[in-house]
């Protein structure tokens, strides 16, 4: 029988002065799903996603993702870096990835250098233990990867400064950080 990778159970949200958001939610949800939540405006459908998100955790009742599970959520005002451009913005979803390639590279710049033969078998274990790191989270292709996305999102030009941004534009940055980042649930 296949795992559930969400569970809400008698989830309820009440807020001062005693008005009730939600009430007695339950819901379960299999990999792979695709749900939409439908509902009048202030019917609680963004309170209900910030609290699969975990972002709202003062809540009645029960609401868990399967342990090890990744949720990615793109809230309605996303927060972006404003000392950084999109580019940085979007790196930010990948930047695990990122710092992997930037040390590899790193270290392959160092044989450049002179140095003893323990050094360079110390360089040189370095740099497998990364390139194995790299390749189980496919990450060679990562610039490519980001210019798809990018694409795909009709992001501003990757140096755009992210506070002239549109609402919309900022969305579409905020968007593609978090596909790139491949959460394994996405809100």
């Amino acid at each position: 029988m296949a795992q559930y990778v969400y569970t809400m159970s008698r989830v309820g949200k009440v807020v001062p002065p005693n008005r009730t958001i939600l009430k007695d939610i339950s819901l379960s949800f299999f990999p792979g799903a695709k749900i939409g939540v439908l509902g009048l405006n202030g019917a609680g459908k963004s309170t209900l996603l910030r609290i699969m998100a975990g972002v709202d955790t003062e809540i009645l009742g029960e609401a868990r993702p399967q342990p090890g599970i990744s949720i990615g959520y793109l809230q309605q005002e996303p927060d972006l870096d404003p000392a950084k451009n999109v580019l940085g913005n979007v790196e930010d979803g990948v930047r695990e990835i990122r710092d992997l390639l930037d040390a590899f590279n790193a270290i392959s710049d160092r044989f450049a250098e002179p140095m003893s033969d323990d050094e360079m078998t110390e360089l040189l274990e370095k740099q497998g233990e990364l390139q194995l790191k790299i390749d189980a989270v496919d990450g060679w292709d990562l610039e490519r990867k980001i210019e798809i996305a990018a694409d795909a999102l009709r992001l501003p030009p990757f140096d755009a400064d992210v506070t002239k941004l549109s609402g919309g534009e900022r969305r579409r940055v905020a968007l593609c950080r978090l596909l790139l980042s491949n959460p394994d649930m996405l809100l």
